[in-house]
């Protein structure tokens, strides 16, 4: 797909990965729409890149509702990024005794329910859209992990959500294939995000030092990269593409 002219949404646009993203679609030539719940720091991005900010909480039906239909009213969408989530560390059993079942629900719902949620509401416009080269009318790029196959010890709510993720990437790709809407998935390893960010800096080097190769921590606009190349390669379709230097997390 050609990304001149086209309307793009961001979730999670605000910083990290989505920010890094709408960035790379921007100097591509598209008009990006930052979904996020942090609304100050949207705008802030936003404003530096030539962009809209909407405030969305992806896992409410209403509010991506909302988010979407104010986008739509400034032209049609053809592509979504799906990149908002959260991480919340936390074993089933811990020292207080089981998990509060609301904890597991809550990643759950941001990072798995929350993705689902914006996929329906955007392919549902994308399907009214006239096809373009290739009778393509959309393409939705979704963010799983690595703990989607390398779920560490303290992960299992995180890993779930992923692992979710990837497993409807390819139903979801052959119901929209008679739509020329295609669906890929990006899991990326360990990343320098705000996710991140609070963590020691030995904690950081540590991690950095595990990968094979390179051994660093993943740049957000790598992951930009890749996503604005599976927008603009009509191939890749139905496939959940690890971004990771070959990384494989032990348990703990």
């Amino acid at each position: 797909m050609d990304l001149k002219n086209i309307n793009a949404i961001i979730t999670g646009g605000a910083s990290g990965l989505g920010a890094a993203t709408a960035r790379e679609l921007t100097r591509a030539g598209a008009k990006c729409f930052l979904f996020d719940l942090n609304q100050a720091v949207a705008e802030k991005t936003a404003a530096e890149i030539g962009a809209h900010a909407i405030a969305c909480n992806v896992a409410d039906a209403a509010s991506a509702e909302q988010a979407v239909a104010a986008a739509l009213a400034q032209g049609e969408v053809r592509i979504l990024v799906n990149c908002a989530g959260v991480g919340t560390p936390a074993k089933a059993v811990g020292r207080d005794g089981p998990l509060p079942l609301e904890t597991f629900a809550k990643v759950i719902n941001v990072n798995l329910i929350g993705t689902f949620n914006m996929i329906r509401l955007v392919a549902a416009a994308m399907q009214k859209l006239a096809p373009r080269e290739d009778g393509e009318r959309g393409v939705i790029v979704n963010t799983a992990s690595v703990a989607a196959y390398d779920g560490q010890i303290g992960q299992p709510a995180y890993a779930a959500s992923k692992a979710g993720i990837v497993g409807m990437t390819l139903p979801l790709a052959r119901e929209f294939a008679a739509s020329g809407i295609r669906v890929c998935t990006i899991a990326p390893g360990i990343f320098s995000t705000p996710m991140l960010h609070n963590l020691p800096e030995e904690a950081k080097q540590s991690l950095a030092a595990s990968v094979p190769f390179p051994k660093r921590l993943g740049e957000p606009t790598e992951y930009a990269r890749l996503a604005r190349h599976i927008c603009e390669n009509v191939m890749l379709n139905g496939e959940t593409i690890r971004l990771d230097g070959a990384i494989r997390m032990a348990p703990k």
